[in-house]
């Protein structure tokens, strides 16, 4: 009897990449489908779909590859559980952009086997996904590596410091609230649609830091998002007591210093957080804490600059550690347990989405299992 072999996705505005991979999982035996429905990809994307239910059921079920296809009855990362409790298949077939902890986590439990597979095309085809195609996509999302936080007045205020961002290439669907600047690049697409126009790139960003702001707002966002989005490679943002604008922002565009961050940054997706979480809740802002997140900052960036793996890792850890000791809320159990399986293998961690929903990021200048790695906008 050949073995079922289970995948699960959204393969809206279906192409070749969804193909090749339907593909190279169908010479592990029966090929069964599960497609999330378009209430999950909202819940999770922040964005309709393309082409509805009906319509992606059908193309994939097209597919001569596929044994069979349906749409998922479940919500959230999960929303295949009960699908695949009934399939009971012999494997789960993922990419790396695909892989959780709590999809293993599941496999375990039914035991079935989780295989993680590289993003390859069929040769002589190019590298797809959907959202490269998706003509909002040229808007790119930001990273802060070290010393978040800094750009809020009420962290400011105990002491002075440095945000460093970088600005990502939107090769991957980052989920909605994942701490990449998701709401703040919805801000951007109102504003320029299709991709950041040329001009004086601080002015855009002060642009789109007031767009998002508009007076009266109660919660003002901190413009290490805007920033982030808008100037390309990486970017050092100095913030003085109380100020919401950096005093001063030094940018890096060598493109030996962006492979270096590129070459040692690895994210893992973590399981969404929930929908009453409140970050701020215990916080425990003061001087000292303040004082450590700055000098992590600082520590980080010079071991950037210096191309220097494992200072790099202690900086960034000691940024994590500062933030989390003003924002104990930051981090839950799920989390702290994803840390400490990849705790040998890696030199320093963040998180990008404070209490789940985002990725746990990882220094490590050797290759990290299951991690996707992303591209500096240049």
């Amino acid at each position: 009897m050949s073995k079922k072999v289970f995948v699960s996705g959204v393969y809206d505005m279906l192409h070749s990449g969804h193909v090749a991979f339907f593909m190279e999982a169908a010479k592990h035996g029966d090929l069964y489908v599960g497609l999330g429905s378009d209430n999950t990809v909202f819940n999770l994307r922040g964005h309709k779909t393309i082409n509805t239910n009906e319509e992606r059921l059908f193309m994939v079920q097209s597919i001569r590859f596929v044994r069979e296809a349906w749409i998922n009855s479940g919500f959230g990362l999960l929303d295949f559980e009960q699908e695949v409790r009934n399939l009971q298949p012999d494997l789960f077939f993922v990419n790396e952009e695909g892989y959780t902890r709590e999809k293993q986590i599941l496999c375990k439990e039914l035991g079935i086997k989780l295989m993680v597979s590289k993003r390859v095309p069929s040769e002589g085809l190019p590298i797809r996904s959907v959202t490269a195609l998706r003509s909002e996509c040229r808007i790119p999302f930001r990273l802060d590596l070290a010393g978040g936080w800094l750009d809020q007045p009420f962290v400011s205020e105990h002491h002075p410091g440095s945000v460093i961002t970088i600005s990502i290439e939107p090769d991957y669907n980052f989920n909605d609230r994942s701490g990449m600047s998701s709401s703040t690049r919805k801000k951007a697409i109102q504003l320029w649609q299709t991709n950041i126009p040329e001009g004086n790139r601080e002015l855009m960003a002060k642009t789109l830091f007031s767009f998002e702001n508009p007076p009266g707002t109660k919660i003002i966002s901190g413009s290490q998002d805007s920033i982030g989005i808008v100037m390309p490679g990486l970017n050092k943002l100095d913030y003085q007591c109380c100020e919401y604008w950096p005093s001063t922002i030094t940018t890096i565009s060598d493109d030996s210093v962006l492979e270096f961050i590129e070459k040692n940054l690895w994210l893992i997706t973590l399981f969404p957080r929930n929908k009453d979480y409140d970050v701020l809740a215990g916080t425990n802002i003061n001087q000292a804490n303040a004082k450590a997140l700055a000098e992590a900052a600082n520590e980080s960036w010079e071991a950037i600059i210096s191309k220097d793996p494992l200072a790099f890792g202690a900086a960034f850890r000691k940024s994590f550690e500062a933030q989390i000791a003003m924002f104990p809320n930051m981090v839950n159990e799920s989390i702290l347990e994803q840390i400490e399986e990849y705790r040998s293998q890696a030199l320093g961690w963040k998180l990008s989405g404070a209490g789940g929903g985002g990725y746990l990021v990882i220094v490590s200048d050797k290759p990290v299992p299951n991690a996707i790695q992303i591209r500096i906008r240049r």
